[in-house]
């Protein structure tokens, strides 16, 4: 088997040039379409959209308090957002507004990070609230001038770990690729999967947790300023099939979640840690960040517990919550930007990346800032 020699690959991919050893997360950005939910308006919608009896009604206001979800993002209105759409119809919103926003979070990221278009060898894209063919990436070569050989890579069934997913395959490509450029994009639009005939707990807590919105990071095999990511690990659950995941029917897109998955978190979430830390030779206290995927207030409480943290170790997570809701693979990267806009680590300290997922597994990013 013959393999590219270095002049070869940056012959293909002018961009790549060896300059790094781990790649580096060089830009992140954010959209937010410009409806907002609520907590107030949930109360308000929540006992007047479902058939439900009035003591349950009452256990769901309470879960809506103490989801400790201020506010979410949509891409329409609430009242539209709650009327019934046929499944062609939702997906042709999906296309339209995962375009829109992915465009606009990977434009903002491509400029702080100081790069154009021409200058991304691998476009990974990341979402699971909708369904096109050709793929966000594609739409977006041709939007935004991306060259004719970049490469794609787009994530479809990942849901909440796919935004961590992509930040490790990323990595990966650059380590095989050394001095090139990735760019990633998450975009989600739960929002559109809102189900109004289903009355089952699953539909029910996703309609008070999950917001619509879109991130992009750039990632750099360059030397560049930012976090170094170091190394990843993905542990997928024994017997875990049924824990997370869609439905899809003729009315769209159905959610499932036990209701047991933050225990199964939280049972299993030091070992795991630990021993992802320990085959790189660390330890716990050795973690300065603590980069979580909430998913909901209790499976983040649960991991705080079982790792012992306090609540102001993992400050932005419950601030991301809080102020957009669960964003499925694009929270973890509104986390990390969070982190870095606002809670920037000391040079040489390391962080901890962790996001939970369909399958049900769990991704593990170990960063280290500069």
């Amino acid at each position: 088997m013959k393999t590219l020699d270095q002049a070869s690959v940056a012959a293909t991919y002018p961009t790549m040039v060896a300059t790094a050893t781990h790649p580096t997360i060089a830009a992140t950005a954010t959209a937010l379409p410009e409806h907002k939910m609520t907590r107030q308006d949930m109360r308000y919608y929540l006992g007047r959209v479902f058939d439900i009896p009035e003591r349950r009604l009452e256990a769901m206001m309470a879960i809506v308090d103490n989801a400790q979800v201020d506010e979410r993002h949509a891409i329409f209105p609430i009242d539209y957002t709650i009327e019934p759409r046929p499944l062609s119809k939702t997906n042709e919103e999906y296309m339209e507004h995962a375009i829109r926003l992915g465009r606009k979070a990977s434009e903002e990221a491509l400029r702080r990070a100081g790069l154009s278009p021409q200058d991304i060898d691998l476009i990974i894209t990341v979402s699971c609230t909708g369904f096109m063919i050709p793929s966000l990436d594609a739409h977006l070569i041709e939007l935004m001038g991306f060259r004719s050989n970049v490469r794609r890579m787009p994530f479809t069934e990942l849901g909440c770990a796919a935004g961590a997913m992509a930040i490790a395959r990323g990595a990966d490509f650059l380590k095989a690729y050394p001095g090139g450029n990735v760019l990633i994009i998450a975009v989600e639009l739960p929002s559109l999967t809102f189900q109004r005939k289903d009355i089952s707990q699953a539909n029910l807590i996703s309609s008070i947790l999950f917001g619509d919105g879109a991130s992009a990071v750039v990632l750099s095999g360059k030397k560049m300023p930012g976090p170094k990511i170091l190394v990843s690990e993905t542990y997928t659950f024994p017997d875990s099939l049924g824990a997370m995941g869609f439905d899809l029917k003729d009315s769209g897109f159905h959610i499932l979640l036990d209701k047991g998955v933050p225990e199964m978190i939280g049972k299993r979430i030091k070992e795991l840690v630990h021993g992802f830390l320990e085959r790189q030779g660390l330890k716990q206290e050795d973690i300065k960040g603590w980069i979580l995927h909430p998913g909901g207030a209790r499976l983040l409480g649960n991991v705080e517990e079982a790792l012992g943290l306090k609540k102001c170790e993992t400050q932005p997570s419950w601030d991301i919550l809080a102020s957009v809701g669960n964003l499925s693979s694009a929270t973890i990267l509104f986390i990390l930007q969070e982190w870095l806009d606002k809670r920037p680590l000391k040079p040489g300290d390391y962080a901890m990346m962790a996001a939970f997922g369909p399958g049900f597994s769990a991704e593990f990013v170990l960063l280290q800032w500069t």
